[in-house]
């Protein structure tokens, strides 16, 4: 009997589950068609289907990487610096979910820096990124919650500042817990953000 495009989609559904597991168990180092057939409880063979090299597996291990993180839920936005502190969180590893992601995300440079093309696509994903803390960065200066100056250049400086703290997080995830993390950032935010004055008690 034929298979039916139902049949398919469901197939697939478990080949991208099957990816997703072996990514968070093993990393990108560990991402091989037997690793995946294994997780299916399958024959290499049934995967040629879908990926017939190495190279086509990591592509679509990518892609299904930048879809669930595209897709997972963000903090509500607010306004001024209060957006800008969303998308920094959301940026951390503060959950179990948000820890697995990062570490396939910092497991995959190994892979990105060793490809022409994979180093290209890594370096317009963290421009894209850039682009969207520079608008909120932006946002904040209009409020008068952050000084004047390149929005550029603070969005650059809020973006390296977390991205450190996310590889700190993941070495050392005992020395920098979620309230760790969530101070240090605070502690961040607040050396660029312009000062409040402190509140009249009279």
């Amino acid at each position: 009997m034929a298979r039916t495009k139902g049949d398919h989609e469901a197939r697939r559904r478990d080949v991208s589950e099957a990816v997703w597991q072996v990514m968070a168990t093993r990393g990108f180092s560990g991402l091989t068609l037997r690793a995946v057939a294994d997780q299916l409880r399958a024959t290499t063979g049934l995967l040629t289907h879908y990926f017939p090299n190495k190279r086509a597996l990591v592509t679509y291990a990518l892609d299904l990487l930048e879809e669930r993180t595209a897709s997972r839920p963000r903090r509500p936005a607010g306004e001024g610096i209060e957006a800008l502190r969303a998308a920094l969180l959301d940026m951390l590893p503060l959950t179990e979910e948000t820890t697995s992601t990062n570490r396939i995300w910092v497991s995959s440079w190994d892979q990105a820096l060793s490809d022409p093309d994979l180093t290209d696509a890594y370096a317009r994903k963290y421009a894209q990124s850039r682009a969207t803390l520079r608008d909120r960065v932006a946002a904040a200066q209009e409020l008068g919650d952050l000084p004047p100056g390149d929005p550029e250049h603070i969005a650059a400086g809020v973006q390296s500042f977390v991205l450190g703290l996310v590889v700190q997080a993941l070495f050392a995830p005992s020395a920098f817990t979620p309230s760790r993390q969530i101070e240090l950032l605070e502690e961040h935010l607040a050396a660029i953000a312009v000062p409040r004055p402190l509140e009249d008690p009279h």
